[in-house]
């Protein structure tokens, strides 16, 4: 059941990972939410799991006018009306004890959660516009998270349309990280550093393989699954037991030299081979694995850059 928990601050690093990047696809996200971190506008935050909706709440937070005041999250997965009902009520008068400025900003953790009676019961007590709050109820910046499937629960009736336009006053929406591929170089790099401190390892430095590997995963999980991952890198201080839960993504080995039907013709060739996928690689970490970039430093077209990516990735790849 879920509750209101006093949320911890998290590092610069932590900050860094989820809501900046150089990727296409988090530059509006940044533009949005650093406009409507000064309001006190209600957002939803809507996105995949593992793409940091609740990071995001907190930047918002961290960057508005409340940002002295406590952000509380309260869970909305398994709530009963009553459970809702009292931890609401609590809040409320945690608002009023604090000379009535209200308490910061509360966030709804996956608001599409909420059964009906409780959706009722956010009705009733949220203010009917920030410009006009009601006399008693949630004195607090209200942000909320949902999936992607909100607006289906509002068609289909399982959520009601009037709380979710309440709650809608912005939508932001978080992207996957499979469309934020020019971002995971950044990512690893703060991930390594924060476990590195974390766990009183030595600094590490992902070979090559392992971060292209790691860029052309699909990362279902997104952040929180790539986390994890460089998390078990530097646990075990080993790139290549932790890839290997990727699937086997990973570029197959060279060919043995001793193999037969390794004629000098064929030694050249793959000597080639081999000096063009050092040079792509080097381009790409050059590039922080932006490949557009890499392209045109390459010289080549993009769709060339793809197709030798998928070359050195291997025959089971699955797409590039």
């Amino acid at each position: 059941m879920g509750t209101f928990t006093d949320s911890m601050e998290l590092s610069g690093l932590e900050k860094a990972a989820y809501v900046t990047g150089v990727s296409p696809e988090m530059k509006p996200v940044q533009k949005l939410i650093a406009e409507i971190a000064p309001t006190d506008i209600p957002v939803l935050v809507v996105g995949e799991s593992g793409t940091g909706k609740g990071v995001a709440a907190q930047q918002i937070h961290r960057l508005s006018k409340r940002r002295g005041l406590p952000f509380l999250t309260l869970g909305c997965a398994g709530q009963t009306e009553e459970s809702f009902r009292e931890q609401l009520h609590a809040f409320e008068r945690a608002g009023v004890q604090g000379g009535g400025q209200g308490l910061g900003t509360v966030f709804f953790d996956v608001v599409s959660d909420l059964n009906p009676d409780c959706q009722r019961h956010l009705l009733h007590i949220f203010p009917a516009s920030s410009e006009t709050p009601q006399q008693e109820g949630i004195k607090a910046r209200i942000i909320s998270s949902a999936s992607q499937g909100l607006d289906s629960e509002v068609h289909g009736g399982r959520f009601r349309s009037d709380l979710y336009y309440r709650l809608n006053g912005v939508c932001l929406r978080m992207p996957p990280l499979r469309r934020r591929r020019e971002d995971i170089a950044l990512l690893v790099e703060l991930f390594l550093r924060k476990f590195a401190v974390l766990f009183g390892r030595k600094q590490m430095s992902l070979s090559a393989p392992a971060m292209l590997a790691l860029s052309e995963y699909d990362w279902p999980g997104n952040i929180r699954e790539l986390e994890n991952v460089v998390k078990k890198m530097v646990v075990l201080e080993s790139e290549e037991l932790a890839i290997e839960d990727l699937k086997g993504r990973v570029a197959p080995p060279p060919a043995d030299p001793g193999a037969p039907g390794n004629s000098l013709k064929a030694a050249a060739r793959s000597a080639s081979q081999q000096a063009e996928r050092e040079l792509i690689l080097q381009t790409l970490e050059r590039t922080h694995w932006n490949r557009k970039r890499a392209a045109e430093v390459l010289q080549v077209s993009y769709k060339a850059l793809l197709y030798k990516l998928k070359q050195i990735q291997g025959p089971d790849s699955e797409r590039m």
